[in-house]
């Protein structure tokens, strides 16, 4: 359930290189610096992606439609450009305990801190909902990204093969990580 410092959450933080990043949930108000940041990707990532990013109004409609009890988007942003997405996913019913993690980041913001401080951030606002395991699915050649998420704490937990399929129907291997935000002493 949204929390009022879930809707007033920021966080200001700064980078390796000495920039200066604002992180905060994602507002109606960013539909288009949303759309900037996600259609100008290379055909080559694009394939990578869930949806069709071609479709700027695929991209709009997850601002038009912002439900933050079914996924918390939290932006990065510098002055009126938005960096970086991540988002929380969260499940209901029996995997009400469970969120899922996607991120991404624009080109000329990666390798420089951002990633990882995004991601820390939505441990931080899982782990205040008292959620118990926060999952990411990386297509399994992606050793870099996979890296990055284990560097804050995810480990494969499985590798699916075959699982995930790219747009030409050429299939690729999923790595399935996990990351449990409780210890086992505090489950009693």
């Amino acid at each position: 359930m949204l929390t009022k410092s879930d809707l007033i959450y920021r966080q200001l933080i700064t980078l390796r290189d000495g920039a200066r990043v604002l992180l905060r949930p994602l507002v109606a108000e960013d539909r288009q610096a949303l759309i900037d940041l996600l259609t100008p990707i290379s055909p080559d990532e694009k394939r990578f992606f869930r949806t069709n990013l071609n479709d700027p109004g695929v991209i709009g409609k997850w601002v038009d439609e912002l439900d933050y009890d079914r996924v918390l988007p939290l932006v990065a942003v510098i002055g009126d450009r938005i960096v970086g997405d991540a988002t929380l996913h969260f499940h209901t019913g029996p995997q009400r305990h469970i969120a899922e993690v996607r991120l991404f980041m624009a080109k000329d913001f990666r390798q420089r801190g951002l990633g990882g401080k995004m991601l820390q951030a939505l441990i931080d606002i899982a782990k205040r909902r008292s959620l118990h395991i926060l999952e990411a699915q990386v297509v399994a050649d992606q050793e870099h990204i996979i890296r990055a998420f284990q560097n804050v704490g995810f480990m494969v937990k499985c590798t699916y093969k075959d699982y995930f399929m790219l747009p030409d129907g050429e299939l690729r291997d999923l790595a399935h990580m996990i990351m449990h935000l409780r210890n086992e002493e505090d489950q009693f």
